[in-house]
């Protein structure tokens, strides 16, 4: 394999670890937990797991212990620093006994139910040291929640000799992984599973995790192509730029990449759904900001746009649950089968509300269709394939027609459209996420040495330096409540969305009329993976804010 100068300068890079695991630990608990909802549901559904105590590990002392099989799976998107996981797990289990193993599933949790799998060596491992992607096993996004999935999977686990099996995933993977870790504890398999807090869309987080790994690296990477856009923007002085980013259900990446970069417009879809904005509000509001730069000479700007905005305009939120419930099977749960797109949506239509059927056809007939028809595996509606920053630069131009004609704008539009995604999905992780990544794998081989179950790996404090960053697990069960999937009541791990009283919107609220009327652009240039610690270490100015 042929690498770059730079892969070659990062294999050597050593993480920074927290003081507390340099060192042998002991397990310091806190007091039984709840749900965060529904607490009584969940209770039920999880007896074996539920109410178990948060951990927080602290010096101990140091005691032998016999070698342990560990698996390993990557679940759903790829998210920058996901190979130092997978690291810090290794050197944790092979300090615990340097004749443990460590075992990967191929292709995500499928791996697991095929039995598609390979040991992790040394060799191999040292190949993905501090590089960005999921390459070293692949990933998937098979849904682990059927008792056959369960059970096939116990038939490797036993095979191997493993005792422990941790998930690298989102809220939806480790939703899985909870419901794993208690069914193997109902049937005492002794198996243990442990979650990483993985999604570049940062939407997993809460008071015990404070960010999700990847959402650094994916921000300051499409904070540098935001802002080599804002310079040929501020440049060409002709073009509005449609920016559309990842996050489909929640708005941190584009709220943090405005904190980074300091748009013209940036659009939250929390705040859209709080005000109750229907889409006409929202163009409305994109189209005066146009306005006013045109009366002050500037015909030119950026608008950055969630990719799940469309989701939250109340109208079409009501619509789409509606959808969901029409477009799902209830004797089965699962999608209903249609034999072309033209069934699909005549059904739809047969089978909404009057209401939702008039919001439907107010919409531009390529959103109505996208809405009307492919679903993701979890029976959400694809907004990544609904391309609204197309979609609003085309309603927007038409409102500023309107405007012309009376006398109320008097510039020239013209838009560019781009949609940031895969590009930040990928990258070499930055110094933060490389050191917290391999800090979550390393202190997930801690949990395992603990005997702990249906944990996530956490590691807190990471505004500090990583000497003082603090290690522990959070029940998953403590992040779950109750809510509406495919057409069923399913337990789940809670979302979390920007909070519109949290400092990082408020800041974003006090600037946003001065970067609209301004062109304050900053352009923050690549990631930085060596030089002084101000450029190269920082965490998101998201987290400096929450936690300062």
């Amino acid at each position: 394999m042929v690498k770059s100068a730079l892969q070659i300068a990062r294999a050597s890079y050593q993480p920074k670890l927290p003081k507390a695991l340099k060192s042998s630990v002991v397990a310091r608990e806190g007091e039984p937990t709840k749900s965060v909802g529904d607490q009584d549901k969940i209770r039920e559904l999880f007896p074996n797991t539920y109410g178990l105590p948060v951990i927080e590990f602290v010096p101990g002392e140091a005691h032998n212990q016999e070698p342990i099989n560990v698996g390993v799976i990557l679940s759903g998107g790829q998210a920058p620093g996901g190979h130092n996981v997978i690291s810090g797990l290794f050197d944790g289990v092979k300090s615990i006994n340097p004749n443990s193993k460590l075992y990967g599933f191929i292709l995500g949790p499928g791996g697991l139910v095929d039995h598609n799998y390979m040991e992790l060596t040394s060799d191999i491992i040292d190949e993905y040291r501090n590089t960005g992607g999921f390459d070293i096993i692949g990933s998937g996004r098979t849904k682990l929640e059927k008792v056959e999935q369960f059970e096939k999977g116990i038939e490797i686990l036993r095979e191997l000799n493993i005792k422990a099996l941790v998930i690298i995933g989102g809220d939806d993977s480790n939703t899985n992984a909870c419901v794993l870790a208690e069914y193997y504890a109902a049937k005492k398999y002794g198996v243990q599973v442990i979650g990483c807090p993985k999604t570049i869309d940062g939407d997993l987080k809460n008071e015990q995790i404070e960010t999700s790994f990847g959402f650094d690296t994916a921000c300051k990477t499409y904070s540098e192509l935001i802002g080599n856009i804002q310079r040929d923007c501020n440049s060409a002085r002709k073009y509005w730029h449609f920016i559309k980013l990842m996050g489909r259900s929640a708005s941190h990446i584009a709220l943090e990449c405005a904190l980074q970069t300091q748009p013209n417009i940036c659009l939250v879809s929390e705040e859209v759904e709080h005000k109750n904005m229907s889409l006409d509000d929202v163009v409305c509001y994109i189209a005066d900001i146009v306005a006013t730069r045109a009366a002050d000479g500037n015909n030119f700007g950026t608008v950055l746009i969630p990719e799940g905005l469309i989701e939250f305009i109340p109208a079409i939120k009501k619509l789409i649950r509606e959808l969901n419930e029409v477009l799902t099977d209830p004797a089965t749960g699962e999608s209903r089968e249609f034999t072309n797109a033209d069934e699909q949506i005549a059904f739809v239509k047969g089978n909404i509300s009057s209401d939702n059927l008039a919001v439907l056809e107010s919409l531009p007939e390529d959103v109505a269709r996208q809405l009307c028809l492919d679903r993701d595996p979890h029976g959400n509606v694809q907004v990544s394939l609904i391309e609204t920053e197309k979609l609003l630069s085309r309603m927007v131009a038409n409102r500023l027609k309107t405007m012309k004609a009376e006398g109320k704008y008097v510039g020239k539009f013209s838009a560019q459209h781009h949609f940031f995604g895969y590009e930040g999905r990928c990258a070499a992780p930055s110094n933060y996420d490389a050191d917290y990544c391999y800090s979550l794998g390393y202190n997930a081989s801690r949990l395992i040495a603990e005997g702990k179950t249906g944990y996530m790996s956490i590691i807190k404090n990471t505004t500090a330096p990583a000497e003082e960053w603090i290690a522990g697990g959070v029940p998953i069960t403590m992040m779950m409540n109750i809510e509406r999937r495919n057409g069923a009541d399913k337990p789940v791990i809670r979302k979390a969305l920007v909070e519109l009283d949290g400092a990082p919107f408020r800041y974003f609220v006090a600037h946003r009329e001065e970067w609209a009327r301004q062109t304050s652009y900053v352009y923050p240039g690549p990631i930085q993976y060596f030089g002084p610690t101000e450029v190269c270490d920082q965490c998101t100015k998201t987290l400096k804010l929450e936690q300062s």
